[in-house]
């Protein structure tokens, strides 16, 4: 009997050197440049965003991870006269396009439970675009930029076998990537980095 325990008391325990993959979906909201957003997107500040990532566990709760998640969402190019006067829809196409690519570094609490929560900081960068159609024609051309982008997470992961479930609050900023032009230079908005929510399949071979 006091065999079995030690064996059982073995198996709860988590191991260092863990590698986990996953397939993450939910919602992005644009949220530091929820004016511009909710103008373009017709009262919205996001849409659905999926992705993945890797992680790999040192020492049972320091870990190491890569990630990406996608974004893209359609609205409409508008008119404002002032930052307190009342979005103009144009009707003229307009999509929005993000991918933040990031490393981070964490810490996983209570490793040995079944519920392990999780905090991790990281740095990447993220690439924007937006395409606009006026008249059948894109005006201005394609624009496409990549910038640095820093990265926080919080979460928590439920299970104990090859296959776990999570989920993920995640705060992303994006400085000085618009605000040079249109809606957002009214706004004063510079920032397209906001708060996700994901959930996450994780595999755990």
């Amino acid at each position: 009997m006091a065999t079995g325990l030690v064996f059982a008391g073995g198996a709860r325990r988590a191991a260092a050197g863990d590698l986990g993959v996953s397939l993450e979906g939910g919602y992005f909201g644009m949220t530091n440049a929820s004016k511009s957003a909710k103008a373009i997107f017709g009262g919205s500040t996001g849409g659905f965003t999926g992705g993945g990532s890797i992680r790999y566990v040192f020492l049972r709760s320091l870990f190491v991870g890569v990630g990406a998640h996608y974004f893209t969402r359609d609205g409409q190019r508008v008119f404002v006269a002032d930052a307190t006067g009342t979005p103009f829809r144009l009707g003229h196409p307009l999509t929005i396009r993000e991918l933040p690519v990031y490393g981070v570094v964490g810490w996983r609490f209570l490793p040995d439970s079944r519920l392990v929560p999780y905090v991790a900081l990281g740095a990447g960068a993220t690439s924007f675009s937006e395409k606009s159609i006026v008249g059948g024609i894109e005006d201005p051309p394609s624009q496409s930029q990549s910038k640095f982008s820093g990265h926080f997470m919080a979460g928590a992961e439920w299970g104990r076998g090859i296959v776990r479930l999570g989920a993920e609050f995640m705060y992303t900023t994006v400085p000085d990537t618009i605000g040079v032009g249109n809606v957002s230079k009214i706004y004063g908005e510079k920032d397209v980095g906001g708060l996700s929510f994901v959930g996450k399949i994780v595999l755990v071979p």
